[in-house]
């Protein structure tokens, strides 16, 4: 029998055989794949900024790697990154942390992944709202809980409400996630829409794991409110956060939670029998990222605003595409119900899929489809990229549907 006859499918177990392939990543290896053949790809499609790692951030990379700081650390991270984390939370977020209260992995993944396996087990309720990260409900799958959809609208700006948050807890409701700034909408929950939601868990044994990973990236008046911030339900809050985002710092693999004490050894627990500890260098280059000077951060984020301001206007002028303004991270989330059911260059667009297929493959623009986010009728487009890019990309996309 050759190997690729062998049935190996039949080994697998069931909890590998339910779970789908992350779409970003799919859509991002096609991209590059194409741009490797001689394509001229313009990519909306990776979650992660276009910026360099700040210079002084790399520099204290490279200063561990010369002081031969390369050998196992402490399994929940150095003492010197965790008070930068506790430090950051009470500059940031206003949230106050202990040390012990925080643990480091490798990378915001691995922190929800952690909090979800030391929490759930078979028969228990995830509840998440939709369009959520794509990862959400596998790794709730993962878990063995089951993920339960609350679905959010344009109009209500992608945000759940506490009527729906209500409507779906049951008795084997487990854990809430609560992603603001949310990827892929950009949708921000204020102050009292968290509050209310909260109010709808404060008599319920219910946790609320906050994916807070953008809360640097916000524009105009809008400040993210994280729910560890209310003293009725904190005990039940873990914080997901990292330095992916803020300080393009994607490759480095570093990102953190908090809550409480005993959550976070349980998830030390399943950590030291995984991966171990953070990468040692990864972990100096994120104390300097926390404690350095913040203004390459602002800077930033300004010229994420003005890349934003032009794709909302900019796709809001084709027709048959329809955009919320994104409050927060780096994302536009257009509605492309306009546009199915039609036909373009004779192919016949009847799902989100089939339209980010059509821009790749025949305009060159990659695109990530909205049913990998739970929201069949849109596109997740990251402006992550110079204004001259997408510039291009809309002119694209423009004659695409014209």
């Amino acid at each position: 029998m050759s190997a690729n006859s062998f049935p190996g499918e039949k080994y697998l177990a069931r909890r590998v055989l339910n779970m789908q392939e992350s779409q970003t990543m799919k859509i991002t290896g096609l991209a590059k794949q194409m741009k490797a053949e001689g394509k001229d790809i313009v990519s909306l499609s990776a979650g992660e900024p276009d910026f360099p790692t700040p210079d002084f951030v790399a520099q204290a990379g490279i200063e561990a790697i010369k002081a031969g700081f390369t050998r196992y650390t402490a399994n929940a991270g150095i003492p010197e990154l965790k008070k930068a984390v506790v430090d950051k939370f009470r500059r940031d977020n206003d949230i106050e942390f202990a040390p012990e209260q925080i643990i480091v992995s490798n990378g915001g993944k691995q922190t929800l992944a952690n909090a979800l396996l030391a929490l759930c087990e078979e028969g228990d309720e995830v509840i998440i709202p939709a369009p959520f990260w794509v990862s959400f409900p596998e790794m709730a799958r993962l878990s063995g809980a089951e993920p339960v959809i609350i679905q959010t609208t344009l109009e209500a700006g992608y945000k759940m409400r506490p009527e729906q948050l209500e409507a779906a807890i049951t008795e084997n409701t487990k854990v809430l996630i609560l992603n603001s700034p949310s990827n892929p909408t950009g949708a921000v929950y204020s102050e009292s829409e968290v509050r209310a939601l909260m109010a709808v868990l404060e008599d319920r044994e219910i946790f609320v794991v906050s994916d807070e990973m953008y809360d640097r990236i916000v524009y105009g008046s809008v400040r993210p409110f994280s729910p560890a911030r209310i003293p009725e339900i904190r005990d039940r809050v873990i914080v997901s956060n990292g330095v992916s985002k803020t300080y393009s710092m994607t490759g480095w693999r570093i990102g953190f939670l908090a809550g409480p004490k005993w959550l976070i050894d349980a998830c030390g627990k399943i950590q030291s029998q995984t991966t171990s500890n953070a990468n040692s260098i990864a972990q100096m280059a994120a104390v300097a990222a926390l404690n350095g000077n913040q203004q390459v951060v602002e800077e930033r984020r300004e010229e994420f605003e003005k890349r934003r301001d032009y794709m909302y206007k900019a796709l809001n002028e084709i027709p048959g595409i329809t955009a919320a303004l994104p409050d927060g991270a780096f994302y536009i989330f257009p509605s492309i119900a306009g546009l199915l059911g039609r036909a373009f260059s004779g192919k016949e667009m009847k799902s989100s899929t089939d339209i980010a297929e059509y821009l790749l493959v025949d305009h060159w623009v990659a695109t990530v489809p909205g049913e990998a986010f739970g929201a069949p009728e849109n596109l997740r487009l990251s402006y992550a990229a110079s204004i001259s890019e997408l510039e291009e990309a809309v002119g694209r996309i423009r004659k695409a549907f014209e």
